[in-house]
């Protein structure tokens, strides 16, 4: 397997510390809100690559926390008068079930960063005896002077950065890119005792000491999106590996592009702000994730509505190639799997489902057609597509109450027999209105919910 290392800035072939146990840390969401479509792609994206590894490895721990202690669930739960838990508490809920329903599997470990007060302080106080970190006014910070590899993720050269651009300027800092590892609470926020005050973790400390809780201090693979390159990656490398005596952090660094909206970044303020939640009231799961993944992972992701739409056709058509298939695994194509393993190119992958559906409508021989339509559904769902029959695919919720549907199918049958074929097209142009299309087959009819 190839991967693309943002650290090298190349494809490199992936050696894992252990071929047994590979293990993979993924920044998770801070809970102050529901997830927008920007959360949900590196969790399709790395949802992939979970897979794709757990199929080529017998065991895979994948990690992705949940920031549950920040500025802006604080200041959530202070707009909508509520405690810090329900905010939090409530939004981890809807963003795993938004994710679940866009096919993400759950991880191994989901930590929570309030869980792990204990680590983050520890790994503070190593650093502080190693004089990598000082206390200034109630503040810990990180001394980015003391080491010397800073930078060494998002080639920045701090020199050429202008002071203040990027950084918080505060007078407790010796230097303005120094970072904060803890920071003290006002009575009226969350805090806990520490030998420095009471107070909270900064972000960056919390991804270092679950990580290494759960994986250990070197591991395989370190994901999110690019906008986590610089500094909350950079500044995980720099606590960890100052913290671990030098040793590697993460072998390989991945990240999945920036994305857009209609050619704009997202943004409430510009109406295009797009929620998991109200996206899957107008579209089917597969449809979204597919969306997500319509664009190799490292490229920027422009979502529009056309992309949507044309994702749920492909689908239909895949699912469409599925009917009639038996119960079974198939035999997953060997250029498919050599595409997901080129750098995750799901694109290409697709293309390749894309001729086995075609090759399923020319096969005559019924044998041979079944094992392309296993093969296709094995390989659909190694991506995390083609879990649900066609007719759960194309009834789709309808079919939770379709007793109306049946009836007038049975009248449309009924006037049909009778040749009152203008009652029969009238019934058909009614479900057509009501976004039910009617096939008739040797079999008889069947709906499919537009």
């Amino acid at each position: 397997m190839i991967l693309y290392n943002t650290s090298s800035r190349k494809k490199e072939v992936f050696l894992p510390i252990k071929a047994d146990h590979i293990r993979m840390y993924v920044c998770g969401p801070t809970v102050y809100d529901r997830a927008h479509i920007g959360n949900a792609r590196p969790v399709v994206v790395f949802d992939v690559l979970f897979r794709l590894l757990s199929h080529l490895y017998p065991k895979v721990t994948y990690v992705r926390n949940i920031t549950d202690i920040d500025d802006k669930i604080i200041k959530a739960a202070e707009e909508q008068k509520v405690s810090i838990q329900e905010i939090t508490e409530k939004n981890t809920k809807f963003y795993m079930k938004d994710m679940a329903a866009i096919g993400a599997l759950p991880p191994s470990v989901s930590p929570k960063a309030t869980d792990h007060i204990v680590e983050m302080q520890e790994m503070i106080k190593d650093l502080i005896q190693k004089e990598f970190a000082y206390e200034k006014e109630g503040h810990v910070l990180f001394n980015v002077a003391a080491y010397a590899s800073y930078g060494k993720l998002s080639k920045l050269n701090l020199n050429a950065l202008i002071q203040g651009a990027r950084v918080e300027v505060a007078p407790y800092k010796k230097n303005p890119h120094d970072f904060v590892l803890w920071k003290p609470s006002t009575e009226s926020q969350p805090g806990w005792e520490s030998p420095w005050g009471r107070g909270r973790p900064g972000w960056h400390i919390e991804c270092s000491a679950m990580a290494q809780k759960h994986l250990g201090e070197t591991f395989d693979i370190h994901g999110g999106g690019i906008d986590l390159v610089f500094p909350h990656h950079e500044n995980e490398i720099a606590q960890s590996e100052c913290a671990h005596n030098g040793q590697v952090f993460a072998k390989v660094w991945m990240h999945n592009g920036h994305l857009i909206v209609n050619g704009e970044k997202m943004s409430k303020s510009l109406g295009n702000f797009l929620t998991v939640h109200d996206l899957l009231e107008k579209y089917p799961g597969e449809a979204i994730r597919l969306t997500l993944l319509s664009a190799h992972y490292r490229q920027p992701l422009d979502w529009r509505e056309d992309t949507v739409k044309q994702s749920k056709s492909i689908l239909d058509r895949f699912y469409k190639a599925l009917e009639g298939t038996p119960d079974g695994n198939g035999t997953i194509p060997a250029p498919f799997l050599a595409a997901l393993k080129d750098d995750l190119n799901v694109p290409e992958a697709f293309s390749i489902l894309h001729g086995l559906v075609s090759d399923i409508h020319k096969e005559t021989n019924q044998n041979l057609k079944e094992q392309l339509q296993l093969s296709l559904r094995s390989a659909g769902q190694l991506m995390g597509f083609l879990n649900r029959t066609p007719e759960d695919w194309f009834q789709g919720s309808a079919k939770e109450d379709s007793s109306w549907i049946e009836e007038l199918i049975n009248i449309r049958n009924e006037a049909k027999k009778n040749k009152d074929f203008k009652k029969a097209d009238e019934i058909r142009d009614k479900l057509q209105s009501k976004g039910i299309l009617l096939e008739d087959s040797p079999k008889g009819t069947i709906w499919k919910k537009l």
